[in-house]
């Protein structure tokens, strides 16, 4: 899971990136508080959040077992122990 955190963390910040170059070519200025209102601000976090979510779903729907693979639990042999996988 935790490698998903840069990935989650790219498409939350997606949304404000955008927000601060168009800040820069539209009015010059990004550092300014009066060009990040609490509204603003606010439906960035939920444009990056609903980006989040789409992409942990499309990740999810996308990738993993197959559906009807067998499970083959981990068995220990000659010492070893071998893994289970999903075949």
């Amino acid at each position: 899971m935790a490698r998903l955190l840069p990935l989650d963390a790219l498409l939350f910040l997606l949304p404000f990136a955008a927000y601060a170059v168009w800040l820069a070519f539209a009015r010059g200025a990004i550092g300014a508080a009066a060009n990040w209102p609490l509204r603003t601000v606010g439906i960035l976090c939920l444009a990056g959040t609903a980006l989040v979510t789409v992409g942990l779903l499309t990740l999810v729907s996308f990738s993993g077992s197959p559906p009807d693979g067998q499970y083959h639990p981990a068995t220990l042999r000659d010492g070893q122990v071998v893994p289970g996988s999903i075949r």
